[in-house]
């Protein structure tokens, strides 16, 4: 099982869906050579360095922590059955409450209609909160994702939760 990165108290606490088959295989959270999770994190200003997945460890150093809501690696989210999502979702409030983040921010649509099946389709800063958490949701950064099919896309999302979390909207702890 791959490992959570946490910390108490985490500016953001990134929430992907599961991890691939490549992530389990290599010990390294979005380790799949077409997933560009890493460098959208550097590209949008999130991260004041280029990371790899060898340096998942490294995300508490910028108040970062990364966990999925299900733990089985697959090769497509797919693959979860519904009872592997009732139990990751209550892990995942666990943890949460555990945690305290500044930020949810949820790496794929379809974890957003997981946890609230009636909110607003989309990415971007959401109403709901989570333990008092603020949410926002990012696109699922893999090559499969069709609906963002490539890495301007994607990165639009990331520099606008940057923006978010940079203009105040989300308190900070410091």
């Amino acid at each position: 099982m791959l490992r959570d990165i946490l910390l108490p108290h985490p500016r953001v606490l990134f929430v992907g869906i599961n991890p691939s088959l490549r992530s389990a295989a290599m010990g390294h959270h979005f380790a799949s050579p077409g997933n560009p999770f890493w460098r959208l994190l550097h590209t949008a200003g999130l991260v004041p360095i280029a990371m790899s997945c060898e340096d998942d460890g490294r995300l508490p150093e910028f108040r970062l922590a990364l966990t999925n809501l299900c733990p089985r690696p697959t090769r497509a989210a797919s693959e979860l059955t519904r009872t592997e999502i009732a139990r990751g979702k209550r892990r995942l409030l666990r943890t949460i409450r555990a945690v305290r983040p500044e930020l949810v921010a949820l790496v794929g649509i379809s974890i957003y209609r997981e946890l609230f099946p009636r909110g607003s389709a989309g990415a971007g800063q959401k109403e709901e909160t989570v333990f008092g958490a603020p949410v926002f949701v990012l696109p699922n950064p893999s090559g499969l994702n069709a609906a963002f099919p490539g890495f301007r896309h994607k990165l639009v999302w990331f520099e606008r939760l940057r923006e978010y979390i940079n203009d105040d909207r989300v308190p900070s702890s410091d």
